[in-house]
């Protein structure tokens, strides 16, 4: 799907910057095609000015410029991924709010497969496939 054109469901979803919404599984995988995209379009972006940056000294002036605009290419991601009423657990990782916890995801993950409660950190997330085998939560099956 490498057009500019989202089906209407996704277009729907879209919000305002921290504003949250709670998914079932099945929206959260008709959005995470966009969010691929959204996020694989900031690392590629980000990833010449990542090896500029590792190849300066840090007192070099040349940092400064290059720390602003890293700053301003993972702002601008963090509120498009919002906007899409996801939560932001670090650079290119992401939750989609269940009700109970998140269904995260980390760049660059092909599909949707781990899950965390709201008091775990996203190093903890486990096995989605196992969570609802074990939890059975509503939001699987919506």
């Amino acid at each position: 799907m490498e057009s500019n054109t989202f089906p209407a469901e996704v277009i729907a979803s879209i919000s305002h910057p921290g504003e949250s919404k709670h998914f079932s599984l099945s929206e959260a995988k008709q959005v995470l095609p966009v969010l691929q995209k959204i996020t694989r379009s900031a690392a590629q972006e980000l990833a010449p000015l990542q090896d500029q940056m590792s190849s300066l000294l840090d007192c070099d002036p040349r940092q400064e410029p290059l720390r602003e605009h890293f700053e301003q290419i993972v702002r601008k991601w963090i509120s498009q991924v919002q906007r899409l009423g996801l939560r932001v657990s670090g650079l290119w990782e992401v939750g989609f709010d269940m009700g109970d916890g998140y269904v995260c995801w980390r760049h660059p993950e092909l599909r949707l497969a781990y899950f965390r409660y709201y008091e775990e950190s996203f190093s903890l997330r486990r096995p989605l496939g196992q969570v609802i085998e074990e939890d059975q939560p509503e939001w699987a099956y919506q």
